[in-house]
């Protein structure tokens, strides 16, 4: 098929990956535009755009997808489908409705549960035994449209976002290549979602990421795996920013104040949650190095009666 593809960050590369192995014509790359980056403010292309520059197929950036004069140039490229994958911005209907097989999308949750931004690092933080891709025929809505293939994906014990997200991406490319196949047969079917049991998430901030000890110690724990590596979650020790990579919940409690350090051991530092103890394995204190705990108490004191927070 003559394809366009839609897609800006990391998570979009292995299906742009795969559509091209498996011999579609990508006729044009449409992703977001370069964003400055690090101090120097340089240019940074987006992953899907390095992607597409590697294997020489023509890319187009525009900052609204919408307006008549950037619909009319996709036009130009009469496309069989427009495939999306984590693209970021929503596609007016003229584009929807502008290749013979419509546009389809890669979206990271067995739909309709996880609407929106940010359904990979939800479900780590909802604390969800299993999660998937959904390959699904859009329409004008956020993640409403009907869907067409899905696959389930184990969740493990010690997921972090940034694994749950490898796993998603490697799953969703090559379902959706096996979507386009039954889609250019005719043998794709689907299935209108049930909108009363949509469940819509909210975009990660960094303030998420800050802990609150009132919680229970296996919420905090699945915070923790969730942001890791963005935005990671964080405390404060001693006025400074420390932020939690790693942690583990424990069977015990104790009877010190929530968000106190109560028992400093070489394996972690354990601190008392509004609902058990949470060990502490890996941590980062501001302006020094990730690490693990034992080599992080070798040069910095923490003593037992510590309160983290604000």
């Amino acid at each position: 098929m003559k394809v366009i593809f839609m897609g800006t960050p990391d998570f979009a590369v292995g299906t742009l990956e795969e559509i091209i192995k498996a011999g579609h014509e990508v006729a044009l790359v449409v992703t977001q535009p370069d964003k400055p980056r690090g101090r120097s403010g340089a240019l940074q292309f987006p992953p899907v755009k390095e992607c597409a520059v590697a294997h020489g197929i023509e890319v187009f950036q525009p900052r609204k997808i919408r307006e008549e004069e950037n619909v009319e140039y996709l036009r130009k490229y009469n496309a069989d489908i427009i495939v999306v994958a984590a693209f970021g911005q929503l596609l007016p209907k003229s584009i929807l409705e502008m290749p013979k097989y419509g546009c389809i999308n890669v979206h990271a949750s067995l739909l309709p549960k996880y609407r929106g931004a940010a359904p990979i690092q939800w479900s780590v933080i909802n604390g969800d035994a299993v999660t998937g891709v959904t390959i699904m025929q859009m329409d004008i809505g956020m993640d409403t449209g009907d869907m067409i293939a899905k696959r389930e994906v184990v969740i493990g014990e010690e997921e972090t976002g940034g694994g749950l997200f490898d796993k998603l991406a490697e799953v969703g490319a090559k379902l959706c290549v096996d979507t386009m196949v039954e889609i250019e047969n005719g043998t794709a079917t689907r299935t209108p979602q049930n909108h009363d049991e949509a469940t819509h998430v909210s975009m990660i901030s960094k303030e998420l990421g800050n802990i609150d000890w009132n919680k229970s110690a296996l919420e905090i724990e699945r915070l923790v795996r969730g942001l890791n590596p963005w935005p990671s979650a964080f405390t404060k020790l001693e006025g400074k920013t420390f932020k939690i990579w790693k942690a583990k919940v424990l069977d015990k409690t104790t009877d010190m104040e929530v968000g106190t350090v109560s028992y400093i051991g070489k394996e972690g530092l354990e601190v008392q949650t509004g609902e058990g103890v949470l060990s502490l394995l890996e941590v980062q204190l501001e302006g020094k190095k990730r690490m693990e705990v034992d080599a992080f108490l070798r040069g910095y004191s923490v003593e037992a009666g510590t309160r983290l927070g604000q």
